[in-house]
């Protein structure tokens, strides 16, 4: 009896550490976030860099000044690539296009398997960035900011978080996720900011400084 009891328990141990790998591998890996966000050192120099101007000339902006989601090479789009370098567990066809995988939306802290949610958000909007200088550039420089993957410019965002960001600066939204997500998200958007030499409004500028101080 003892030796049955024994070997019951022995087969109970193996079914729960079964159980408990099966629970660790089906639960969702950390959120990839886009690269070259910058230390927070490098961010308050980058910041005391720009340069504090009013928008303008936001009347005149239209999105398809901006060609997006252009080709990035090996056939796939800007789109298609951030969804790729950042998902997890993604497989694509041979169009590059995702046929499945996972993607969290760190904005919200919110994860899609599908693919049709996982929308790519400019960090700093293109009507954003036409206010702040972009307006002056040429098609082909507003293309290559458009489809930016070597920045962090391009992040995952499912379609309730990209419409609720809409294109505010970091003045009038951050994201709701709180957790060690801000600090990298105003370190973000001043980073491209100073990469694209464009302008900060003062409200703008306070804020990153006021978000840099109470998150990083």
């Amino acid at each position: 009896m003892q030796t049955l009891k024994r070997a019951v328990a022995v087969v109970a141990a193996a079914s729960l550490a079964v159980l408990a790998v099966l629970v660790l591998d089906s639960a969702p890996a950390q959120a990839v976030r886009p690269p070259g966000i910058p230390s927070t050192s490098t961010a308050y120099t980058e910041l005391a860099a720009l340069t504090v101007a009013a928008e303008s000339h936001g009347d005149s902006y239209d999105r398809d000044l901006f060609p997006h989601w252009s080709s990035v090479g090996g056939g796939c789009t800007a789109r298609q690539y951030v969804l790729a370098r950042d998902g997890v567990d993604v497989e694509t066809g041979s169009d590059c296009q995702p046929d499945s995988g996972s993607w969290q939306s760190d904005f919200d802290n919110t994860w899609t398997t599908t693919v049709s949610n996982a929308t790519i958000d400019h960090v700093v909007a293109l009507s954003e960035a036409w206010a702040s200088g972009a307006w002056a550039w040429t098609t082909a420089e507003r293309q290559a900011f458009a489809n930016d993957v070597n920045s962090p410019q391009l992040w995952i965002a499912t379609t309730s978080a990209n419409s609720s960001k809409s294109d505010y600066d970091p003045a009038e939204w951050m994201p709701v996720n709180t957790t060690g997500l801000r600090c990298d998200y105003v370190k973000a958007w001043i980073h491209v900011k100073y990469l694209y030499d464009l302008s900060v409004d003062s409200a703008e500028a306070n804020a990153m400084e006021s978000h840099l101080d109470t998150y990083c």
